[in-house]
């Protein structure tokens, strides 16, 4: 692996500026990225003497988050503890951080105790083997997660030197917090912006870390150095040994993030991807009629990046870079009245830590994956997938299982994928859907509606190149607004209408016995309510003799 880059003098303003420096008689002998560092350079030249080491202040200022000021004053004044990986680089990038990870010598869990007393605040013993505890609190409407854990080596270098990335291998000194430690030289790989490995061992190890730094690379704009790139790749085959547990949860990390399609493809030639999703490799080179674009492999990141987009638009506010192509005016203009409640929908946490917006962007990932299984060829030449939205959601259900995916999660993916094209069938009739067929959509998709017509938006729009027919698009728009209208809007008359007869006073009315009879009944008689044939008890009534008859 490369040695830490080293600053030229004058380079970025000042000589050394951001390094620890090594000084004898007033003059700079020698420099590193962490007080031990520049000492032992200065050492190794002049072992007789001793130095004084000192920061060299950089020119990537930053400031200390509020919350990390209250941990410092919770704890006492000669702690020693870190701030470390993600949150020092968010904070030398100017981004937004809230889940900050501190590193200790000892007694990390009964420090987070203390902070958590201090801060009011949620305490959790994450790991009693590994000496590590949670701070949790809310703030401004944001959750905030305070990770305190012992040291991964004998001190703050060795514990560094144990991490993945350069960019993540820096640490402050909450005791001289305008000192930088960075022995990797991750301060001056952000300013190239580039991603490059700590060593190679950090992939062989943890061969997860393949899926972080693709992540990071995706959603920091950075570049992956080529000898990262072949240690990763050269790590692709042992993701085989992640437990399901921690490649699920880097996993939904990476499906929050965004730029997903750049990421998956990104592990594509890292050779991963096969490794991480065995499904998504059969599709490559699987065509597709008319007006589909691209063969299914194309289609389905296609699908990924229009979903990605969309939902920039629908539930961020926003809409990223190239989403003209999206036509996004015209989604917005038909859909955006939906942008709060979608929003707060992408927002649900399914389980802790795991977001509805992950789970339909992985619905999105398997939505066509059943098309290689389904595939056969008419003798007119036609091309058909028959029942490949059955086989697509068994797929996804199957791969959701092996990631130990908890059961609601799992029937919601289902769900997802196995009607993601029933939207596009109700725009093929050409009318608007009736109050019957809005019933009977929310009927089969219970819970998952909103997500399935998301997801029938960008698979509309990912069949197409450059070329999407505005007409067609319009057609499918007033389809889907009229779903999401009746779902956030209508939903006590349109998709579970509030009974007029119970089960008890349609036995008693009409002298039946409990069976599946009355369930069939009471079934029939509220999609009839949907419709607007029945408004009255009375009427209820009415057409419940006429079914029994």
């Amino acid at each position: 692996m490369s040695k830490p880059e080293r600053p030229e003098p004058g380079k970025h303003g000042r000589p050394y500026a951001g390094r620890w420096v090594a000084r004898l008689g007033g003059r700079i002998v020698a420099q590193g990225g962490t007080p031990r560092q520049a000492l032992l350079a200065a050492k190794a030249a002049r072992s007789k003497e001793t130095p004084q080491v000192e920061f060299m202040p950089s020119e990537m200022n930053y400031l200390l988050p509020a919350i990390v000021e209250r941990v410092r004053q919770a704890l006492p004044a000669n702690q020693e503890i870190y701030l470390v990986g993600g949150a020092v680089r968010d904070l030398l990038l100017g981004r937004t951080h809230h889940d900050f990870d501190f590193v200790l010598p000892a007694k990390a869990i009964a420090a987070a105790r203390r902070v958590a007393n201090a801060l009011a605040a949620d305490f959790y013993p994450l790991d009693e083997t590994r000496d590590a505890g949670r701070v949790l609190l809310t703030e401004s409407g944001e959750r905030i997660s305070l990770d305190f854990i012992a040291f991964m080596g004998k001190d703050i270098d060795g514990d560094l030197a144990a991490r993945d990335l350069t960019v993540n291998a820096m640490a402050i000194d909450l005791r001289n917090p305008d000192a930088l430690l960075d022995p990797f030289g991750g301060a001056a790989d952000i300013r190239a912006k580039r991603i490059r490995g700590c060593s190679p061992e950090a992939f062989r190890s943890d061969p997860v870390r393949i899926l972080r730094a693709v992540r990071l690379a995706a959603t920091l704009g950075m570049k992956i150095e080529k000898e990262t790139r072949q240690h990763l790749r050269a790590a692709a085959p042992r993701l085989t040994s992640v437990s399901p547990e921690r490649m699920r949860d880097e996993l939904f990390r990476l499906l929050e993030s965004p730029k997903l399609a750049a990421s998956l493809r990104a592990l594509d030639l890292l050779d991963a991807l096969g490794v991480v999703f065995p499904e998504l490799p059969s599709l490559k080179g699987i065509e597709q009629p008319s007006p589909h674009a691209f063969d299914v492999w194309g289609h389905t990141f296609n699908v990924i990046e229009k979903l990605e987009a969309a939902l920039a638009l629908l539930a961020g506010g926003s809409a990223p870079e190239g989403a003209a192509d999206l036509h996004s005016g015209l989604v917005a203009l038909s859909l955006g009245r939906y942008r709060p409640q979608i929003s707060e929908l992408m927002k649900q946490e399914l389980v802790s830590a795991r977001f509805r917006r992950a789970l339909l962007m992985l619905a999105a990932i398997f939505h066509d994956t059943g098309k290689p299984g389904t595939r056969s060829v008419e003798e007119s030449g036609r091309i058909r997938f028959i029942g490949h939205e059955d086989e697509s959601a068994e797929l996804a259900a199957q791969h959701a299982k092996t990631l130990h995916l908890s059961n609601a999660e799992i029937e919601l993916l289902e769900s997802v994928v196995r009607l993601h094209g029933r939207p596009f069938a109700l725009t093929r009739t050409g009318a608007p859907p009736t109050r019957r067929a809005i019933y009977r959509f929310f009927r089969e998709a219970g819970e998952a509606g909103v997500d399935i017509c998301l997801l029938s938006l960008a698979d509309f729009m990912g069949k197409y190149a450059a070329d999407l027919p505005q007409e067609e698009l319009t057609k499918h728009l007033v389809t889907l607004r009229t779903l999401l209208e009746a779902f956030f809007e209508n939903p006590e008359q349109a998709v579970q209408p509030l009974a007029l007869l119970n089960g008890d006073e349609l036995m008693q009315e009409l002298g039946l016995t409990p069976g599946p009879k009355v369930g069939e009944i009471l079934e029939e008689l509220r999609e009839a309510q949907a419709a607007g044939e029945v408004r009255t008890r009375d009427e209820a009534l009415a057409f419940a003799k006429s079914r029994l008859g």
